[in-house]
């Protein structure tokens, strides 16, 4: 068999991750539980005895076009969010910022006091970094950073830990951040295409593009065999690319049950607009989790105290069953979506042409 290729857009697939990464790890250490894997948010490294640190690491997305309050808040709450789907709350975090030379002192400023304000509202310290101006880099991709949580080696989780049995469930909906950048980036289109109070919510749903609280939320409520056994935040192909990971990860099966996924009026509006499917949709601030039967009334009830929209989608099955969609009477096998249909899109708009 041929080793894979990168694919044009997008995350690596689980075949390239799986061909030219996994293989080439560096040195292998005792202290290291959860290494890098396809589909697993973050790694857990144990730091002392019955004391484990988790990490993960992802790009530094900021758009200016948002003003930079707002960008450098959702920066950092695409950064925060992988770290909290371990349960642990985010606590650290290491920052290289790579500018462009455009980019001016007093700019600079608001921009660095705006990420820092929003890492002291969730109790992130920075601890380390690098920032300079270079030739040939440019918004929204300026840099790196590494967030970490520390905490109990027994209430941490993964998206690899979900058990057969478990109920998924999934909250705020389908397509949150596909319909939150939209608006934001595009508001004349989407005003234009579809009013102005109809964008004011799709909008208002920048804000949700978090899953920090929501997973805080769940795991608080019991982890493993007490509650919660795996979470993951739907990013890129959104909540049918989740599930998959999640199945894959921990060697299950699953049904997925498409009608039981919310999709907002202002979600279906703007997917229907731009030619998305929102099910496959990035959807930054929608938690996928699994769990126990008898704790799923106890997570729900705590996430809807905290305002968080919260449905059951599906199930975990043995791996024997494989993965399926129920939708409209129907069953069809779950496959990984493999590419977004938000970057195309997207795209279109950013260069004046129709998105369909």
């Amino acid at each position: 068999m041929g080793k894979s290729e990168m694919p044009a857009m997008g995350k690596i697939s689980p075949e390239v991750f799986r061909d030219y990464v996994y293989p080439n790890l560096g040195q292998d250490r005792p202290e290291v539980l959860v290494g890098p894997r396809s589909g697993v948010d973050i790694a857990i490294t144990r730091v002392a005895p019955g004391t484990v640190m988790a990490t993960t690491t992802d790009p530094v997305f900021i758009v200016p076009a948002y003003g930079w309050e707002r960008a450098a808040w959702f920066a950092v709450h695409i950064l925060a969010s992988d770290a909290a789907t371990s349960g642990l709350p985010p606590s650290l975090m290491t920052v290289d910022l790579n500018l462009p030379l455009t980019i001016t002192t007093q700019d600079f400023q608001k921009l660095w006091e705006a990420f820092a304000k929003t890492c002291q509202s969730l109790g992130i310290a920075v601890v380390s970094g690098h920032t300079a101006r270079y030739e040939g880099c440019d918004f929204p991709m300026v840099g790196g950073a590494t967030v970490m949580s520390i905490g109990p080696e027994d209430r941490y989780v993964t998206t690899a830990m979900a058990e057969v049995g478990d109920l998924l469930l999934c909250t705020k909906g389908a397509a949150i951040e596909t319909t939150g950048l939209m608006a934001a980036t595009f508001p004349d289109y989407i005003r234009q295409h579809l009013g102005h109070d109809l964008w004011a919510r799709a909008d208002a749903l920048f804000d949700e593009m978090t899953v920090v609280t929501d997973a805080l939320t769940a795991a608080a409520q019991g982890v493993r065999s007490q509650g919660v056994t795996a979470m993951h935040d739907a990013t890129e192909c959104g909540v049918v690319g989740g599930v998959y990971e999640i199945a894959e990860a921990s060697g299950l099966g699953v049904v997925m049950r498409d009608e039981a996924v919310i999709v907002r009026e202002e979600t279906k509006a703007i997917c229907d607009l731009t030619g998305i499917d929102p099910l496959i949709a990035i959807s930054e601030g929608t938690l996928l989790l699994t769990v126990k039967p008898h704790a799923v009334d106890k997570v729900m009830r705590a996430l809807k105290a905290q305002g968080i929209d919260v449905s059951v989608i599906g199930e975990m099955r043995p791996a024997s069953e494989g993965m399926w969609r129920e939708a409209h009477g129907r069953r069809m096998p779950l496959v990984h979506p493999r590419i977004d249909p938000f970057w195309a899109a997207f795209g279109a708009l950013a260069a004046g042409r129709s998105p369909k």
